[in-house]
């Protein structure tokens, strides 16, 4: 009942939340009120995650809100599926990746089953992470010789000219949050003697030109700040034996004026190409802090209103 409800009922609050109910408790019994679908929701979500603990497999309270996530996003969800046969993926350093919402559940499968991957959505659903997750475990279980993570430097023109240091130093701040999630993955030190090897590499998307990438997983993160040449270019590298996944979030796009994102284009050029997979994320697949979630419900609201017809 304590992993269920969680510390001072936390767990409890947090399905109030996001299931739209009101939840009290009398002993071991729960009194759920709300429209019918969502008391619904909960009472398999109770159901699904009594069984899992009542059969000895251990879930954290963590784990509990992720189930919770899950339910609201898809009430046909199976959570024992989720929690005992692929939901999880491991990492070095003991680090456990694991789906939070039924999207990314479907963007780690789209990974496993096809060699390009778009995963388009606004900041905090997992795109980026997810996608550095899959790459190392099939770089640690060698179904990969080497990752290599791309970005586009959108400021590459004057502005970047004024920071000190060479090239490779110039273009480190734009790639900052790749490593990010390079280093939560992966000991520093085994992060840093790959990286030095060559055997992971982090490169600005200028860097991939002229290149054929074979037997790689790549990673083209910030992918809506690409020109239309720049995303063509980038498609065109794909190799033998190699998987590409692109992430972007086409609300904020920061090419100049005028300027056509290439992701934007590649969604209507290579949308209905065999063997590509597009997965749409949304508020509901936000990851951070409750208020990120809240933050992109409001600009969504404010931008439908703006472009509404008055």
């Amino acid at each position: 009942m304590s992993t269920l409800f969680g510390a001072y009922d936390d767990n409890l609050r947090h399905l109030e939340d996001l299931l739209h109910v009101r939840i009290r408790t009398q002993g071991h019994d729960l009194l759920v009120e709300g429209d019918p679908d969502d008391t619904g929701k909960v009472a398999r979500l109770v159901e699904q995650i009594g069984a899992l603990l009542t059969e000895g497999h251990p879930l954290t309270e963590r784990d509990v809100k992720d189930a919770a996530q899950l339910m609201a996003t898809d009430a046909a969800v199976d959570l024992r599926g989720h929690f005992l046969r692929g939901g999880q993926l491991r990492q070095a350093g003991r680090r456990r990746i694991m789906a939070k919402s039924a999207n990314q559940r479907r963007y780690l499968d789209a990974i496993e089953q096809h060699d390009i991957v778009f995963g388009i959505g606004p900041a905090g659903t997992g795109k980026t992470y997810l996608a550095m997750a899959q790459a190392v475990n099939y770089l640690l279980a060698k179904k990969v010789s080497r990752i290599i993570l791309a970005r586009p430097a959108v400021e590459a023109g004057e502005k970047l000219g004024f920071l000190p240091g060479d090239l490779q130093e110039k273009v480190n701040p734009y790639l900052r949050p790749l490593y990010d999630a390079l280093y939560d993955m992966l000991e520093v030190e085994k992060a840093e003697r790959m990286l030095e090897r060559g055997v992971i590499e982090v490169a600005p998307l200028a860097f991939m030109r002229g290149r054929t990438l074979n037997d790689a997983f790549v990673i083209l993160d910030e992918a809506q700040n690409t020109t239309s040449e720049q995303m063509k270019m980038f498609l065109t590298r794909l190799g033998f034996g190699s998987k590409a996944v692109v992430t972007g979030d086409i609300t904020q796009i920061d090419l100049p004026a005028g300027r056509l994102s290439g992701l934007v284009e590649a969604m209507r050029v290579v949308g209905k190409v065999d063997g590509v997979s597009f997965i749409h994320f949304d508020d509901r697949d936000v990851v951070r802090h409750k208020l990120v979630q809240a933050i992109v419900k409001a600009y969504e609201a404010y931008g439908n209103s703006n472009s509404a017809p008055s």
